[in-house]
């Protein structure tokens, strides 16, 4: 074995100087990020199938892990998952795009990671009721409250995080086809916060 053979870097697909240990961090940061998602997803699939007299994808996501739900902690695992998966993929992103000579990863994979802390916030601030009417109804709890406040955060923040990826990937050739796919995520996101109008 060479001495030091350890230490030799290697380049990354995007162009990002990165050593054995590291890249590993960034493939596991990376599907992190495809992790959390599919996992929250079938956390739905799976708690909307398990309520009576309900089908599946009739119920919002929070009234899913209100403590009136018939498994509420699937739910409320799905969010923590999804929180903490979304937090490893903003700090690998981070790590890639710091190495790249473009300047810096810029403000995006902060705001990534603060969604997902925001999304565990949300998860343990459960809402009061699986059946929900209007955010900050009368009698509703301070963290069912809250948990509307947040969900709303998520929301601004996810938007942000994409427009702030989009402007810093335009200034990158090695990531500026992702560029069309942030906008147009980023303008659709809002419309699918259409899903958390409440249904009594």
């Amino acid at each position: 074995m060479v001495p030091g053979a350890e230490l030799v870097h290697d380049p990354s697909d995007n162009g990002v100087v990165v050593n054995g240990w590291r890249r590993a961090v960034f493939r596991l940061g990376a599907a992190a990020g495809i992790a959390g998602p599919a996992a929250f997803t079938g956390a739905w699939i799976v708690s909307s199938l398990r309520q009576t007299r309900h089908g599946p994808g009739g119920l919002q996501l929070s009234g899913l892990a209100a403590s009136d739900a018939r498994d509420p902690w699937i739910m409320l695992a799905g969010f923590v998952v999804l929180g903490g998966c979304t937090v490893a993929f903003g700090a690998a992103l981070r790590q890639a795009l710091r190495g790249n000579a473009t300047g810096g990863a810029g403000p995006g994979p902060a705001l990534i990671q603060g969604a997902g802390l925001l999304a565990v916030a949300a998860g343990l601030l459960r809402r009061d009721h699986l059946l929900l009417s209007a955010p900050g109804e009368p009698g509703a709890s301070w963290h069912s409250t809250a948990h509307d406040a947040i969900s709303g955060l998520v929301y601004l923040n996810l938007v942000a995080a994409q427009l702030a990826l989009a402007w810093r990937f335009g200034r990158d050739p090695a990531w500026r086809h992702w560029r069309p796919w942030l906008l147009a995520s980023a303008a659709a996101t809002p419309a699918s916060s259409s899903s958390r109008t409440p249904r009594t």
